[in-house]
């Protein structure tokens, strides 16, 4: 399912946040990876997501070359991923239930899929009776599952969860590693950034360890062993060469724009479509960094915003 293929992440010629990584998860398996402040894991989950590019190396995602990816595919692209950030993110101006529903909102999902996911995902993290509580208002493991609720909203293929027990206590900690054990039965595939060694020794599974941007074992079963990594392979997925011909067929296409978004401001519209930005569903998945990619001013993100907010009060 994913591959790092010698990856390397240069920001000037004194700093190499990773240096020659090389990994691969396969589907279905539970992983962890693990390593000391400045072993390059936060940098590893940018270039996953791709917020950021290697300096050299492929990454692979599900037959999909992340770093060419286009920037108007990027939305699809992530809409694969369920990332549960270190400090949550969750929106502080909406309930529970409403933080869940949200990033269902965002993907364009019909009322009645809306409602019954939330309340799916509710019960899964055990949070039905927390629903209407802000986010201030849940203690730190709760948070910390709602994060994990609404990660899961687009039903993601890898689920990667960043020290997700970091600042909780014991009992919180194994039931947020029971729930992550549990999403993956179901069938998704889950990496764990973690510092926590009783949660490690306990999943016994494997355990890939970074220090100074390098992986320097590849083993399973605890948080201490050190086995070295299996040396590369280099073996790419077949169906690239196919999905780039695709990529280009798509790219000649006449762009056809989405109704709901052509009463869109014209010159923040016309910057959309000239990279092939058509529908609400992408813009909706845009970042900050592309917006700023984009080129949209900070006038034009106020008007965009607006407009979004606007859009989703009449569609509820």
């Amino acid at each position: 399912m994913l591959l790092f293929d010698k990856v390397t992440k240069k920001y000037d010629q004194d700093i190499t946040a990773l240096e020659d990584v090389y990994f691969n998860i396969d589907k279905g398996e539970f992983s962890f990876l693990v390593g000391p402040s400045g072993a390059g894991k936060t940098t590893l989950m940018r270039l996953l997501i791709r917020e950021e590019l290697p300096t050299s190396g492929d990454i692979f995602f599900d037959e999909i070359n992340v770093p060419k990816i286009p920037r108007q595919l990027l939305p699809q692209y992530r809409q694969k991923l369920g990332i549960v950030f270190q400090d949550m993110k969750l929106l502080q101006s909406k309930n529970l239930q409403e933080n869940i529903a949200f990033a269902l909102e965002i993907l364009g999902k019909e009322t009645k899929e809306i409602k019954e996911t939330t309340e799916y995902l509710l019960e899964l993290v055990k949070l039905q009776d927390r629903r209407f509580l802000f986010p201030h208002q849940l203690s730190g493991g709760e948070q910390q599952r709602g994060a994990i609720a609404r990660a899961l909203a687009n039903n993601p293929e890898l689920l990667v969860a960043d020290e997700p027990t970091g600042n909780l206590d014991p009992d919180n900690a194994f039931d947020v590693l029971t729930i992550l054990r549990n999403i993956n039965k179901a069938g998704t595939t889950v990496m764990v950034i973690s510092h926590d060694k009783d949660i490690v020794n306990e999943m016994k599974t494997r355990v890939i360890r970074m220090e100074k941007g390098k992986v320097i074992s590849d083993n399973k079963g605890d948080y201490d062993t050190i086995k070295k990594p299996k040396a590369p392979t280099h073996i790419k997925p077949k169906k690239e060469e196919k999905k780039d011909t695709e990529d280009v067929k798509e790219s000649k296409k006449e762009l056809e724009i989405d109704e709901r978004i052509k009463d869109l401001e014209p010159s923040i519209l016309k910057k959309f479509v000239d990279a092939k930005i058509n529908t609400l569903e992408l813009i909706f998945n845009l970042t900050e960094s592309d917006l700023k990619n984009l080129k949209i001013t900070k006038k034009e993100q106020e008007i965009l915003e607006a407009f979004v907010k606007d859009y989703l009060t009449k569609s509820k």
